[in-house]
């Protein structure tokens, strides 16, 4: 008996309505999952209805198990996709802190450069361009 996603390698006797024991049809799980609904009609026609219901249940089953183990793996897949994605994200995310922190630091320089030249050029009476005048009403701080 192997298994396979849920579903058993074990054969399932059925005793066929009125022939006895000595002619026992045998269906496997992976058969059983395998056929088609016209071929196992085809199959279960000789046999009880009780036998029929419970192998149509054991079917059902394990169709079951198997859409169940599909989904599992495909929860899993996408949730590693997403891991990396995310993780992608965050290193996308901490190099653009990094840079806009950079730049902040750049903007601080410049503007003590620009207070340091506008103390210099009020102390030694220089005229703003107007371009500077501009800047200001701008408010640059």
């Amino acid at each position: 008996m192997t298994e396979k996603c849920g579903i058993t390698e074990e054969p399932l006797n059925l005793q066929v309505k009125g022939r006895g024991r000595a002619n026992m049809t045998q269906i496997s799980d992976q058969e059983l999952v395998s056929l088609s609904v016209r071929e196992l009609n085809r199959e279960l026609r000789n046999l009880s209805k009780e036998e029929v219901a419970n192998l149509k249940q054991r079917r059902r089953t394990l169709k079951n198990r198997g859409y169940a183990a599909s989904c599992r793996e495909k929860r899993t897949s996408q949730k590693e996709e997403l891991e990396a994605e995310r993780n992608v994200l965050r290193s996308e995310v901490d190099k653009l802190v990094r840079e806009n922190s950079s730049v902040r630091q750049e903007l601080d320089v410049l503007k003590s450069k620009l207070r340091a030249l506008e103390r210099f050029a009020s102390g030694a009476t220089i005229k703003k361009p107007l371009s500077m005048i501009k800047v200001e009403k701008s408010s640059y701080s």
